[in-house]
């Protein structure tokens, strides 16, 4: 299954994805999953109503945005609640409703959304931007009674199409799949597709600097933007005159990465490029990671460099491609001519060429990997995600450190897991690293879970990594957040959110 092929989802309250698809467990991993000990938790607990909005309060929203576009039953804001993280599905499952919103709104327009922030911030609502709902760090747990979710659904419009300039003037609640319809139709595309594709939106994308599997040849999401606007209680801020400017700092970088605690981001110009005519996907094999880590910084910083550039280590592609258990694979992908030049570098290299049938089945499965993780799950495995970014020359002692710091804090908690490690963004200096990690469950999973995540936050602090790479803060990074940036740099964004939110009722507890 491709881009292409994928309609917009909206997502059902702890599960991911299309409610009509189910991914079942192969045998041969219900085996493994035996060997680490896992077995099946108890069943999934409903969640308990509690009140909603005031009639003061209800009265003011319905004013503002009508009637029809204010939701307080118990199905809409338990679908509000929260994102798609590991710990955010099983709170889901336990029937946890810290953190439900009091009300869900459904704005129309910009000018909508002020008169709610301006409101809410009169009567102490606190508000928490939601277009995809995809966050995986906690992004979307206000930390304060009194929650109004402002969901952008409705602001789903191709405002403008530049062709001289080629950008693109998006709505923020687009999704994924229509942004690339609506661009497709005239022939254009944004190249941004990240493994939430189905159920992210543009303004998601932009809140929390989202980058793309193509984003070797397309870039991350931050640099397509080159224009936004941003709603806060305060009024409107405007960005983006030109493509680059000396007028003082660039505010946009400010906005982008906010994470809705500065504003809500209510539409973006982004650089727009003609649609491919043609794609090319090859798969590769390495004796090993470190091998292949040499050729894939060669491509980053010598070129020539593939639109889609991925490595997994040796324990990702036994789990995945088991026909090459004990190699590391590598993934390139060309929108548009493939080039030899690539396949020089990596034979050098020492890399062995799968052709195209291996490259073709990662590009058209990749979007099927979250859905195993909810059966995963229903057979009490524990299945979570994280990533960091770094120099070239720290890469191998960061990978190290952080699967040795997973693996004693779960084998510690008696559930040895497993850990696979990918590249899967590259630049001239350095590059991404995502581990995905696999354990039994024990009787409290998401501390446990919390606890493993801490350890391996120390661990690439201690190894010079960055906490996020595209994920986001949230809630979940905040602390090692604060911690990357100093206090003088906490200061900073701490006046920025001042002026902008001074009352704070913008996603709380989000950021900083």
């Amino acid at each position: 299954m491709t881009e292409s092929d994928l309609a917009v989802v909206q997502l059902t309250p702890g599960r991911w994805g299309d409610p009509t698809h189910r991914a079942e467990v192969p045998p041969a991993a219900l085996a493994a999953l035996q060997q680490l000990g896992v077995h099946r938790p108890p069943p999934s607990a409903e969640p308990v109503d509690r009140p909603g909005p005031t009639e003061a309060q209800l009265a003011f929203l319905t004013a503002v945005v009508g009637v029809e576009h204010v939701a307080t039953d118990l199905a809409a804001r338990w679908a509000h609640t929260r994102g798609y993280s590991t710990p955010d599905l099983l709170r889901h499952r336990s029937g946890d409703t810290t953190g439900m919103p009091d009300a869900v709104v459904f704005p129309g327009s910009h000018d909508e959304i002020l008169q709610l922030l301006a409101g809410c911030a009169e009567r102490d609502l606190a508000v928490v931007p939601y277009s995809g709902g995809t966050s995986v760090v906690g992004g979307l747990a206000a930390s304060r009674r009194f929650v109004t979710v402002v969901d952008l659904r409705r602001l789903d419009q191709l405002v403008e199409l530049d062709e001289i300039s080629r950008t693109a003037t998006l709505q923020a609640g687009v999704r994924g799949p229509a942004a690339e319809a609506l661009l497709a139709a005239r022939g254009y595309t944004l190249g941004h597709f990240p493994q939430s594709y189905e159920g992210a939106s543009i303004g998601g994308y932009a809140a929390a600097r989202s980058s793309g599997q193509a984003s070797a040849g397309y870039g991350r999401f931050d640099q397509m933007v080159v224009g936004l606007t941003l709603a806060t209680p305060r009024g409107t801020v405007q960005l983006g005159r030109a493509p680059m400017s000396a007028a003082g700092p660039d505010l946009r970088q400010l906005v982008l990465g906010s994470e809705g605690a500065f504003g809500v981001i209510t539409s973006v110009v982004v650089r727009v490029r003609p649609r491919p005519t043609e794609r090319h996907f090859e798969g590769w094999r390495f004796e090993s990671f470190d091998a292949a880590l040499t050729a894939v910084r060669r491509l980053a910083q010598d070129g020539p460099l593939p639109t889609v550039l991925r490595l997994s280590d040796e324990a990702e592609t036994a789990v995945n491609h088991p026909a090459y258990a004990g190699s590391a694979l590598v993934i390139i992908g060309f929108d548009g001519p493939y080039q030899p030049g690539t396949a020089a570098v990596l034979t050098e290299a020492g890399g062995q060429s799968l052709g195209a049938e291996v490259g073709d089945a990662w590009r058209t499965g990749r979007y099927q990997a979250p859905y195993l993780r909810d059966p995963l799950l229903d057979e009490g495995a524990l299945v979570e995600t994280l990533e960091t970014a770094t120099f070239w020359s720290r890469i191998p002692a960061l990978k190290a450190e952080v699967t040795e710091a997973l693996v004693k804090s779960l084998s510690d908690q008696g559930t040895p897991p497993l850990v696979m490690c990918h590249v899967s963004h590259v630049y001239e200096t350095g590059a991404s690293l995502y581990f995905t990690v696999v354990c039994a469950q024990h009787d409290r999973p998401v501390e446990q879970w919390q606890t493993a995540k801490q350890q391996a936050s120390q661990a690439i602090a201690a190894a010079g990594g960055t906490i996020s790479h595209h994920h986001g803060v949230g809630a979940d990074h905040r602390a090692a957040y604060a911690a990357e940036i100093g206090p003088l740099g906490v200061a900073a964004l701490q006046a920025v959110k001042d002026v902008l939110d001074p009352d704070g009722i913008l996603n709380p507890g989000i950021l900083i």
